[in-house]
């Protein structure tokens, strides 16, 4: 027996499975047998009582689960913090276990009554006392974590448990003598897998599969180079005898049924102190402030969601409902992460949605200067769609240029400071660049329900919309696009060769020519076979009136690549008259401007197509400037690079027969945005016929 070794334990006296709060109870209520339940506690407790010390605290009627003592509370050296219970069925054995604490002479603390945390059970020292691993996600708080460091003078890691059966740290982890590890890694997130193999060297890691992990394996009683378990597969008990352990296995199945196994039903209260550590944790918590039509637009559980989804917690502090249709409200939330960086992820989402610091707590932004050429600071922000703002000498500053995926440099001169969103590979050495979360905030465009409903627009909703809904949809478009050309506003087009091949290149011709496009972004290939069938009548070989291939068709396409280089570009080739028609005859005829950017798969290419990639970036980048809509005609790549390069509030109508290709445009983030699975020739068609109407109907009077 170790002397100094000492669990406290608690009989089974009115033990049974009355409720159910863990997947295990499931099914098990009122199951349990008492008198196997008996049997097999009373072996645990003999196992134990041969290498340790066990005392008892007495059961208490009503109160089923004080059998599992682990939960009871987190004890280090003559210091207990007792356990705040999530469930109202587990919270009345607070005050007994408090009562047995002080009888016994130990410091108790009590954490506040709305934080809920779980003992041992969520709560588990490293066998060398070099610090405390601290679970949450499921009965613990992630904001408990700083009061276990400073009241036991420790440092506490925190560990995300994500598999709702595993919903106690210590069914899926288990800290061994001499720096060993017990785990399910399946049970937490990347974060605290990743933070467990930066603490345990590899060679002290032994990960479990998924049958061992339900039977509970890890949810051992260690004491010393004894592990007494519930059951284990031979080749777990083999890798544990490999590395010096001696497997005790005794069966307890009626606790499993309750969601517990030996950990679950011992606490021990001899934990070892180690003089030189102290308290450290790197639970990291702030405020934010998030106004706006909070429920209606689903804001508020887009928030809370995303904070737990990515590793963090949450409180509500502070919600002001609006009390009119009209009326914003108005949210602040106290949001904790487990360390700085997840903190700055999570805050980065959260600042996409609105969300911003207190009013009292805003500070300027930070900045690094550049020090190499086309590198940022390392904790750089990376901008979004959304319009926004950096605090600069205490000044809200406008971001110009606002696209996705760019950095935000700083310009400070004697007229003013400004902020512009650039790529990383245009900034230079010196350039003041923002870094990390503070400062920043979005402007999202705030609502009400009348007004989002009244909105003749309507199908701009992010979504992806089915062929059944194709010709109103188009209807739509068609009166949005009636409505642009008139104001004398912008129209742009990035269009694939799909378009040509589906017969949709006249239609896509007249749009042009009755100026409803003022822009073309599109690769080689389009304007290629577009010639092809304005020169040849052919679409990659293919007769585009009969739909069958022509003799020598495979040729076609880089006979007029060739007759077009021979013109110089595509313009001389409409000067000349060998290019009579089509798309890229209309945007020559009708002054629309185009880019073609060049891919490794074209073939000449065309005079006219930029094959320096970054260059054809810029200039795509230039003639999208003033938009106020794009169709994204049949073209993965052009059309998400061109997503990349648009701020929110320019509206965007991919058409795809690919519905892979419409949701990633969706999937963006802006509520402008809409995907129309359908052919993209069928498309085009109905939207001429439906423009057609729309003249007929309101035909355009020539100014007096």
């Amino acid at each position: 027996m170790t002397e100094t070794i000492r669990f406290l334990m608690c009989a089974t006296d009115f033990y049974e499975v009355d409720y159910v709060i863990n997947p295990w109870m499931e099914g098990n209520i009122k199951k349990s047998s008492f008198d196997r339940a008996k049997e097999q506690w009373h072996k645990l407790y003999k196992i134990i009582k041969e290498h340790a010390i066990v005392d008892l605290v007495k059961p208490e009627k009503g109160w089923p689960d004080m059998v599992f003592t682990a939960n009871a509370g987190l004890v280090l050296g003559k210091n207990v913090i007792i356990s705040r219970f999530l469930h109202k069925e587990r919270q009345g054995e607070e005050p007994y276990f408090k009562k047995w604490f002080e009888e016994n002479g130990y410091n108790v603390y009590e954490l506040p009554k709305d934080l809920p945390f779980e003992g041992a059970g969520d709560a588990l020292f490293d066998r060398e006392g070099r610090w405390l691993w601290a679970g949450y996600g499921f009965r613990s708080e992630l904001d408990s974590h700083p009061y276990l460091a400073k009241w036991l003078d420790t440092e506490v890691l925190s560990l995300r448990l994500i598999d709702d059966r595993f919903y106690h740290l210590d069914t899926c982890f288990c800290p061994l003598s001499g720096g060993y590890l017990l785990y399910y890694p399946e049970a937490f997130d990347f974060y605290s897998n990743r933070l467990i193999e930066l603490r345990v060297p590899e060679e002290k890691r032994i990960a479990i599969e998924e049958a061992d992990a339900v039977n509970f394996a890890c949810n051992a009683v260690n004491i010393n180079s004894v592990v007494i378990m519930n059951k284990v597969s031979e080749t777990l008990q083999e890798n544990l005898t490999k590395v010096g352990f001696q497997v005790i296995q005794t069966e307890l199945t009626e606790f499993l049924k309750a969601g517990g196994a030996a950990k679950c039903l011992t606490l021990r209260v001899t934990e070892p102190v180690l003089e030189d550590v102290h308290a450290t944790v790197s639970v990291e918590s702030r405020t934010i402030r998030m106004e706006g039509h909070l429920l209606d637009a689903g804001i508020m559980n887009q928030a809370l969601d995303l904070i737990v989804e990515k590793g963090g917690s949450f409180k509500v502090l502070n919600f002001n409902l609006g009390i009119e249709r009209q009326s914003t409200s108005v949210a602040e939330v106290r949001v904790s992460a487990p360390s700085h960086e997840v903190m700055e992820d999570i805050m980065t989402l959260l600042i996409d949605l609105g969300a911003c610091s207190l009013p009292q707590e805003i500070c300027d932004a930070l900045t690094e200067a550049v020090k190499s050429e086309g590198v940022a600071p390392d904790d750089f922000y990376v901008s979004t769609i959304y319009p926004t703002e950096v605090r600069l000498n205490s000044e809200w500053v406008l971001v110009q240029n606002q696209r996705m995926d760019g950095c935000i440099a700083v310009n400070k001169t004697d007229s003013g400071i400004t902020a512009s969103c650039k790529l990383i590979r245009d900034l230079q050495v010196g350039e003041e660049v923002v870094v990390g979360v503070e400062g920043i905030r979005t402007m999202r465009q705030t609502q009400s329900r009348e007004q989002r409903h009244s909105q003749e627009f309507t199908f701009m909703g992010a979504g992806v919309s089915s062929e059944r809904r194709v010709e109103l949809i188009v209807e739509q478009i068609a009166w949005e696009l009636r409505q642009i050309r008139d104001r004398g506003g912008k129209v742009v087009v990035t269009a694939g060769p799909v378009v040509i091949h589906t017969g949709g290149g006249q239609h896509l011709s007249r749009l042009i020519r009755e100026g409803y496009v003022q822009a073309l972004l599109a690769g080689n290939a389009i304007a290629v076979h577009d010639i092809e069938q304005s020169m040849m009548g052919t679409s990659l070989g293919v007769d585009m009136q009969r739909g069958i291939p022509v003799h020598g068709g495979h040729r076609h396409h880089l006979k007029v690549i060739n007759s077009i280089r021979g013109c110089g570009s595509i313009a001389n080739a409409v000067e000349k008259g060998l290019l009579t028609r089509g798309v890229m005859y209309e945007c020559v005829k009708n002054n629309v401007p185009f880019c073609l950017a060049g891919s490794i798969r074209d073939d000449g290419p065309l005079p006219d197509t930029q094959m320096d990639l970054i260059k054809a970036q810029t200039e795509y980048s230039e003639l999208l400037k003033g938009t106020d809509m794009i169709l994204m005609l049949s073209t993965m790549l052009h059309s998400i690079g061109v997503g990349n390069m648009t701020p929110a509030g320019v509206k965007m109508v991919c058409v795809d027969i690919n519905p892979a290709v419409v949701t990633k445009l969706s999937d963006r983030g802006s509520i402008e945005s809409v995907g129309v699975v359908t052919d993209v020739g069928l498309f085009l068609s109905l939207l001429v016929q439906q423009l057609d109407k729309l003249t007929s109907r309101y035909p355009i009077h020539p100014t007096v």
